[in-house]
């Protein structure tokens, strides 16, 4: 098959030009999206009369014949596909004869390129949508196991207050639902046909852009042909969605990092999500949650490297946009193997309740609630905060119990030896939202509704 444009160029072109060019390496596994939509433009073209039944039925055997080849691994590409679109369209032509060179009437590869994008796209946010319910219903499942379990709560990585285990772990539930509701809302701008907008300015054939976009279960059809070829906003809205994703899995896997090794131990992380070292024979190395931290930076680089090819083009296609789709692929594969992984090790993880327990039961870690006994009182909460701050330094100094410290001081009564019992931290929190077991109980419900909700919005 000759090139696309032979009858204006002449001359074969350079093995540097072809070796920029060609991109049938990366959107190769557009094969389905592509023929679906051509699929789809050939029953227009013979509903509008463009081809007659007879051609538009080898047309239709002859694609659905190039995609059971494809499938199988049997589909012999040849050194002049350019792309993806330019190998369908040869072999439906080899297959079809004269009637394959129909095909592409009424259409450009700058609408048929961003079609597939568009439908390969839709798909892949519904299992990047999946995966992050997955992994919320283990979060959730092991905030139920938790029960009454506590740990130390953290700012600047230095302990803080006591919280419950399942509030932690509902946290990034939480964080991971906003994650799904970006997903849903970057699909429904995403779920636009472009197809019939040609090479930028629609086409003098009668073609019929609403029927092609139902039948390929669009929501809408473009309202303006330049901005359906010419913006990758869409794409750049799913690589956004994957980055914010991805750092909110680079925080599980940094705790998760960081609960595994010897100086917390707050967790086991299963042999099967680990490593051991090539050296050090007691090793046992949480290389997932690791490379975790380390895609995100791959994620949020693709970002960065999209927006820039965006930000200067002028209205309509430019080959700029070829550069759309791997940074795009590989946004989607990195998370959904991230998700797996991290799905499997909560699955499969064990919390070591006791030693988050001894971790969250010091003395200092009732401070505020001491602050906050002398604020009810009658104490200003500054005046309370300078005398607990200064209780604490004493307690230092002197290398004298907090508790037998704040016994001592005149402000406190007997009844004060309470706040230093196991649990009464938690048992003291009463605010909704908060880490008092009864509030965690109401959020662990709303959690489940939420689930249930985004559970529904997946099946339609």
């Amino acid at each position: 098959m000759a090139t696309l444009w032979e009858g204006r160029l002449s001359g074969a072109t350079t093995d540097a030009l072809k070796a920029l060019n060609d991109s049938l390496q990366i959107d190769k596994r557009l094969y389905r999206e592509d023929i679906s939509g051509s699929t789809a433009h050939v029953k227009m073209l013979v509903s509008v009369g463009l081809i007659d039944e007879s051609d538009g039925e080898l047309i239709l055997d002859a694609l659905k014949t190039t995609e059971e080849e494809m499938a199988s691994g049997s589909f012999v590409f040849q050194p002049e596909d350019e792309d993806i679109h330019t190998a369908v369209e040869r072999r439906v032509t080899e297959i079809a004869g004269e009637a394959g060179a129909r095909m592409h009437t009424g259409r450009s590869r700058n609408d048929q390129v961003v079609t597939d994008l568009r439908l390969w796209t839709l798909k892949n946010l519904d299992e990047l949508a999946r995966l992050v319910v997955s992994l919320q219903e283990s979060l959730i499942e092991q905030a139920e196991k938790a029960e009454a379990a506590r740990l130390p709560g953290y700012t600047h990585l230095q302990q803080a207050q006591p919280v419950l285990l399942s509030h932690h772990l509902l946290a990034h539930a939480w964080a991971l639902s906003r994650d799904f509701d970006r997903i849903m809302e970057t699909r429904s701008r995403t779920d636009v046909s472009p197809l019939g907008a040609g090479a930028l300015a629609g086409s003098s054939l009668p073609i019929d852009p609403l029927m092609t976009s139902e039948l390929l279960g669009f929501s809408e059809t473009f309202k303006n042909s330049l901005d359906a070829v010419s913006d990758r906003d869409f794409a750049a809205e799913a690589i956004f969605v994957n980055a914010l994703l991805a750092v909110h899995l680079s925080r599980i896997g940094e705790e998760l990092v960081l609960w595994s090794s010897e100086e917390f131990g707050f967790v086991e992380i299963d042999d099967a999500y680990t490593t051991g070292s090539s050296m050090l024979p007691q090793k046992k190395n949480p290389d997932i949650a690791e490379l975790a931290r380390a895609k995100t930076g791959r994620i949020v680089g693709h970002l960065t490297g999209l927006l820039t090819v965006l930000k200067g083009l002028p209205l309509t296609y430019n080959k700029d946009l070829q550069e759309d789709k791997e940074p795009l692929f590989d946004s989607f594969d990195t998370n959904t193997l991230v998700l797996t992984a991290l799905t499997g090790i909560f699955n499969s993880i064990t919390f070591n309740k006791e030693k988050m327990a001894e971790a969250a039961d010091k003395p200092f870690s009732v401070a505020i609630d001491l602050a906050e006994y002398l604020v009810n009182e009658g104490m200003p909460f500054r005046e309370a905060h300078a005398l607990i701050g200064g209780l604490v330094k004493t307690s230092i100094e002197d290398q004298k119990d907090f508790n037998e410290v704040v016994l001592e001081n005149e402000n406190f009564g007997p009844e004060i030896e309470d706040f230093f019992k196991p649990e009464m931290a938690i048992k003291r929190r009463i605010t909704p939202g908060s880490t008092g077991l009864k509030a965690v109980e109401v959020q662990k419900e709303q959690m489940k509704k939420h689930l249930e909700i985004q559970i529904s919005m997946m099946s339609r």
